[in-house]
C-alpha cells in the first residue's frame, strides 16, 4: 500500500468533510503493470494533492483475493470512499456492497458493479474502438484477414468487444482468423509468445485490432521479431510516452492508436470520489472521451511525449467530467 498525501488537509472554501481535512480515500487497483496505470496512479494522485486528500493506493497485481482482501483493508482503515480500478466483478460485488453498507462511498473505473449505488467512470470504450476500426478501413479497406487480442471479463475489454462484433457483423469481408490474449504477467511479452504462434499459424493477417496498449505491444514485438512490420497494422487502446516511442519507431507494425489520458481518468475517478463524499454525487456515468492518434500525427506534429501530445491536441489534455467550483486543478 501507497500513501500520496502525508496529511489530509483542510481545503478552503470546500463543504464538510474537507473543510477540515482528514479525508481518506482507498485507490484499490487489479491491474497495476502498464504505462497506462503508472499515469493513471500518477493523476489521481495529483488530484488527492490538490484536494488535500490521504490517498491510500493499494496494487492488485492481477489477483483477484488479493483486491479484495485490499478493499476490506480500506473498509478497516475507514476511508471515506474507495475507488475501484478494474477487477472481476463477481470477485467484488460483497465486498463493495460491505464498504457501502458501513457508509463509504464507492466509484469504479472500468469495472461494472451493476450497483446504481456506484458511480461508473469509462473511456467511452465504444467510442474508443470505433475510432480505431474506422482508422482501419481507412487504412485496409472494408476486406482484410484479421487477428483480435482480447481477454473477457474485463468490463471496458467487453465494451470493445461488442463494436468489434458489430463491426465484424456489418463488414463480411472483415474475417477474424486468430484470436489471442492473456493478462499474466509480464502482459506484453506474454501475449507476444501468443502472437508469435498466431502470426506463424495465420501468415495472411494483415490487421491486428489490439485494443490495450500491453496488448499491442506485444503483438507488435512479435511482428518486428518475424520481420512483419511491412505486411501487418496494428490498431491500440491506450497510450503512454513508451506507446509513442514503440509507434514512432522505424520499421514499426503499430500504427494507430485511440486514448484518454490516464493522467486525466486518474484525477476525475479521484474528483468524482470526493463528490460523493461531499455529498454531491455526480452522474452515475461518467464518461472521458477518447482522441485518435495515428503515426502520422505524431510524425507530422513531431509528438514524442504524452506531455506534447496535450500540447497538440487539448481534447486529451483535461476532462470536465466530474467538476464542481470547490475542487482546485490537479498540479
Amino acid at each position: 500500500m501507497l500513501g500520496a498525501a502525508a496529511h489530509a488537509d483542510a481545503l478552503k472554501g470546500a463543504p464538510a468533510p474537507f473543510d477540515r481535512g482528514g479525508v481518506k480515500i482507498a485507490l484499490v487497483n487489479y491491474l497495476s503493470e502498464g504505462d497506462f496505470f503508472q499515469a493513471y496512479e500518477a493523476g489521481a494522485q495529483k488530484q488527492a494533492r490538490a484536494l488535500g486528500v490521504d490517498l491510500r493506493i493499494y496494487e492488485g497485481r492481477q489477483d483477484a483475493a488479493q483486491q479484495r482482501d485490499q478493499i476490506q483493508q480500506a473498509i478497516n482503515l475507514g476511508v471515506a470512499a474507495i475507488i475501484v480500478n478494474h477487477g472481476l466483478p463477481e470477485s467484488l460485488k460483497d465486498v463493495v456492497q460491505q464498504a457501502l453498507d458501513k457508509g463509504i462511498k464507492v466509484v469504479a473505473f472500468d469495472v461494472n458493479l451493476a450497483n446504481p449505488r456506484i458511480a461508473q467512470i469509462e473511456q467511452s470504450d465504444h467510442d474508443l474502438a470505433s475510432l480505431l476500426l474506422a482508422q482501419a478501413v481507412k487504412d485496409n479497406g472494408k476486406s482484410f484477414s484479421a487477428g483480435y487480442v482480447y481477454v473477457a471479463g474485463f468490463a471496458p475489454l467487453d465494451r470493445r468487444d461488442e463494436v468489434w462484433q458489430a463491426f465484424k457483423h456489418d463488414n463480411p469481408g472483415v474475417q477474424e482468423k486468430a484470436r489471442w490474449g492473456t493478462v499474466d504477467n509480464p502482459i506484453a511479452q506474454s501475449v507476444a509468445n501468443q502472437a508469435a504462434a498466431a502470426y506463424r499459424a495465420h501468415p495472411e493477417i494483415r490487421v491486428v485490432f489490439a485494443p490495450y496498449d500491453e496488448f499491442a505491444r506485444g503483438a507488435n514485438l512479435a511482428a518486428g521479431e518475424a520481420n512483419l512490420a511491412d505486411k501487418v497494422r496494428i490498431y491500440s487502446a491506450d497510450i503512454s510516452t513508451a506507446d509513442i516511442e514503440a509507434i514512432r519507431a522505424p520499421n514499426s507494425a503499430w500504427v494507430a492508436t485511440a486514448a484518454t489520458n490516464p493522467a486525466v481518468v486518474g484525477a476525475v475517478s479521484v474528483r468524482a470520489a470526493a463528490l460523493e463524499v461531499a455529498g454531491q454525487p455526480p452522474a452515475r456515468h461518467i464518461v472521458v472521451r477518447p482522441t485518435l492518434v495515428t503515426r502520422d500525427d505524431l510524425v507530422k506534429n513531431d509528438i514524442r511525449t504524452v506531455a506534447d501530445l496535450g500540447a497538440k491536441f487539448p481534447a486529451f489534455r483535461a476532462s470536465d467530467a466530474a467538476t464542481a467550483p470547490w475542487i482546485p486543478a490537479a498540479q
